[in-house]
């Protein structure tokens, strides 16, 4: 996947680790701005907001059976100027910046004013292929969450973003449970995923505490990895106990990089370092007896220690036939100047 910003993002390439904000600014700019300084010092490479409103999220019916909640959303949203404003900040200090939307007028306004470089869509989401197919036509890269959904219905979100002219997706297994034990994380999905879309990039969206889903996901090839992010975890918000604080995301995406940096190439390739190994580590042939000279050597005369300097012990069926062209003592390495070939001395 392309992001608009020229960054590729691909399986098994350097993870792209995404920040969840979420609702943990609790609607005010000035936290949000930290929240985004945070994340830019921790490493992450991009920060996501949420771009719900009141009227965006939830229908009339369940405001009125639910009537606190109109005020709580409202609350810990962020109006579209603040979402603008804080798109442009992310642009100054070298972050890149995006949400996800939950409605038409919220697409437009996020690709088309605050120019993100990708389009985050929900899990909830992705069986609204209406909306999934809007979202396509838009021509910007989309990534994909796939909590709650079957496989058929990942196919089909699939398909109608592909039919709408659009391939610049990156699939995210997720688990839509906040937070979600080890145990039911199922990470081996990514590896069927990258199976079934092997035109695309797969990443993990990680709703665990602690950072080793995270690195096991990277190590499994993952993409991209976000992760909820939040100034302060004992505080009261939506999903805001699961996210992790700044030293902790800062520890979880160094891990994720050394991870991926300690995957390297499929080809065996040894290092100068591993090769001069063989020196100190490796066994040469020695005499396992006092022998003398013009002695020819059988295999029980012969044993194998470090170091490696002498003659390697993959070649001892060489040595046993030769003749020694001088003394030898008992754990004395032997050396191919010792010797001769029969009939040659």
């Amino acid at each position: 996947m392309l992001l608009k910003t020229g960054r590729n993002i691909s399986n098994g390439g350097e993870p792209y680790i995404v920040a969840e904000l979420n609702s943990s600014h609790n609607g005010k700019i000035e936290i949000a701005r930290e929240m985004i300084d945070a994340a830019k010092e921790c490493g992450c490479d991009a920060v996501k907001f949420q771009s719900w409103s009141a009227e965006s999220l939830y229908c009339r019916d369940y405001y009125e059976q639910n009537p606190i909640s109109k005020r709580m959303v409202s609350r810990f949203s962020l109006k579209p100027a603040v979402l603008l404003e804080l798109s442009k900040y992310c642009d100054s200090i070298g972050i890149d910046f995006s949400s996800t939307p939950y409605s038409l007028e919220e697409v437009d306004f996020l690709i088309d004013q605050c120019c993100a470089p990708f389009v985050k869509v929900a899990s909830m989401d992705i069986n609204n292929l209406p909306y999934l197919k809007y979202i396509a036509k838009k021509n910007i890269p989309i990534i994909l969450s796939t909590g709650m959904a079957t496989l058929e219905e990942i196919e089909m979100a699939v398909d109608v973003i592909e039919n709408s002219g659009n391939t610049d997706i990156c699939i995210l297994h997720c688990v839509s449970i906040y937070p979600v034990e080890a145990q039911f994380v199922n990470l081996h999905n990514m590896v069927m995923l990258k199976e079934k879309f092997p035109d695309y990039a797969v990443g993990y969206s990680d709703h665990t505490i602690g950072s080793e889903a995270a690195c096991a996901a990277v190590a499994l090839g993952a993409a991209l990895i976000e992760k909820h992010f939040t100034l302060d975890n004992k505080k009261i918000g939506w999903d805001n106990q699961m996210a992790t604080e700044p030293a902790d995301m800062k520890a979880l995406v160094d891990r994720c990089h050394k991870a991926h940096s300690s995957l390297g190439k499929y080809e065996r390739e040894l290092t100068l370092d591993e090769l001069d190994q063989r020196k100190k580590m490796r066994r040469s042939i020695v005499a396992a007896l006092d022998m003398s000279r013009g002695h020819v050597i059988e295999e029980d005369d012969i044993t194998a220690k470090r170091p490696g300097e002498g003659i390697p012990v993959d070649q001892y069926k060489r040595i046993v036939g030769q003749v020694l062209i001088q003394d030898v003592h008992k754990d004395q390495m032997i050396l191919n100047e010792y010797l001769c070939e029969r009939g040659t001395e």
